[in-house]
């Protein structure tokens, strides 16, 4: 069973209260503090974090929604076990079919306001790759630039489709489980920094942030109002991740 924190966590009073229970237990799933597949004890976490269980649950239920946890009768929570290799494809899958289309309409609504969003995101993007550990801060932006662009389609479905994907935290899951499985592995295995490698080539520097540079292709193409391009730069950019991300699962052994 997880160790789910040091010690009493101090957390705000009433409104803030859910919030910051929720972020804090995401946390832990995310950073494989509670592993995929591990059970969740409410009184440990409300113990742990100085809470009562009444927060503790309205989290879990939360986070049933955005595909974290899953409740079993009888059983409780447990952490969902990571996405499969098939799973995967069928969910970038769908992603082709909406969010390029989504990427054309903003093309062709794009406001003032639109490209202001644009632009501050590719801003805040900038900044994230000077940051210590870059994936994380990129991963980031990365859900929130599709989230924008889902949005600026004016179409609400598209919008509620995509995030009801939560393509982005499957795919933070796929990186914090390789580091925390790398120093299981032997030293001189084929594949002890492959994985790194993957997530480097496509979110670090030495390919001058090949994901932001992406982004910024699609941007160019909504704020010049040019659907056609702009749908174009969009699956490629998710059809680039796609077999990005069959590459890792492949190096994990993951089917």
């Amino acid at each position: 069973m997880s160790n789910y924190s040091n010690g009493p966590r101090h957390i705000p009073r009433h409104s803030a209260l859910s919030d910051d229970t929720f972020d804090h237990i995401r946390e832990l799933i995310l950073h494989y503090e509670i592993t995929p597949g591990e059970h969740i004890s409410i009184d440990g976490l409300s113990r742990a974090m100085g809470v009562s269980q009444t927060p503790i649950r309205e989290a879990l239920a939360r986070l049933e929604s955005e595909g974290l946890v899953i409740k079993e009768a009888l059983k409780g929570y447990a952490a969902t076990p990571l996405i499969t290799k098939k799973e995967f494809h069928d969910l970038f899958q769908f992603r082709l079919l909406i969010e390029p289309w989504g990427a054309a309409q903003a093309a062709e609504n794009i406001n003032e306001a639109g490209r202001d969003a644009l632009q501050r995101e590719l801003t805040l993007a900038d900044e994230a790759t000077m940051q210590e550990d870059s994936f994380v801060a990129i991963t980031e932006h990365d859900a929130r630039f599709h989230n924008l662009v889902a949005r600026l389609s004016g179409n609400n479905s598209v919008m509620m489709a995509y995030e009801r994907t939560h393509c982005h935290l499957h795919l933070y899951r796929l990186y914090f489980s390789e580091k925390s499985n790398k120093n299981q592995r032997d030293k001189n295995s084929v594949d002890e920094n492959a994985v790194t490698d993957l997530f480097r080539h496509y979110y670090s520097a030495d390919t001058g942030h090949l994901s932001i540079t992406e982004h910024k292709e699609v941007t160019a193409a909504i704020i010049a109002k040019d659907p056609e391009r702009a749908s174009a730069a969009l699956h490629a950019h998710i059809a680039g991740s796609r077999e990005f991300l069959i590459k890792t699962m492949d190096v994990l052994g993951r089917l």
